[in-house]
């Protein structure tokens, strides 16, 4: 009988233990799973605030060029105001400044490949291997782009305009 009362005293401090622990474990639990959800939160948080950041420079960087166009189109208007208002010959002038550059840096090139192929023809190479080291890969490129400048270029500008 004293064991049967020791028994049911021990089992009951027993139940009455794990019972009373159970709601800690439980709040354990809860505080374990609200620490990972607020890891989340923060997480996502942090990743959308970069990409509100990324958003700014874009919108910084679209912002900048369209002040960069702005000035390069005031700039025009500008130009266009001071060649009607002077002496023809002055905006003839003006309007000859960038192709005149452009004749001028492509002589000089055309010199420059002129002298490499007679300072390859007096070494005695054969004119056809005098050309291959002259014209290269990037000439044909620079031409290219010369080419797709002054040509194409204004054509896509006057379609724009129509």
């Amino acid at each position: 009988m004293l064991l049967e009362v020791l028994g049911q005293g021990f089992l009951g401090s027993l139940f009455g233990g794990v019972f009373r622990l159970i709601p800690e474990v439980l709040k354990y639990m809860d505080a374990k799973n609200e620490r990972s959800h607020e890891l989340k939160m923060f997480q996502e948080q942090t990743s959308l605030e970069k990409i509100k950041g990324e958003f700014k420079v874009e919108e910084k960087y679209v912002d900048h060029s369209i002040a960069q166009l702005s000035a390069i189109s005031d700039a025009f208007k500008q130009q266009t105001a001071e060649a009607a208002s002077s002496y023809k010959w002055i905006s003839a002038a003006s309007a000859l400044v960038r192709p005149g550059v452009t004749y001028v840096i492509f002589l000089f090139y055309i010199i420059f490949k002129l002298l490499v192929l007679v300072v390859a023809l007096e070494t005695h190479d054969q004119w056809q291997q005098a050309i291959t080291i002259i014209w290269t890969a990037e000439d044909f490129g620079m031409l290219n782009m010369i080419l797709t400048f002054w040509f194409v270029g204004r054509a896509i500008e006057k379609r724009k305009d129509n």
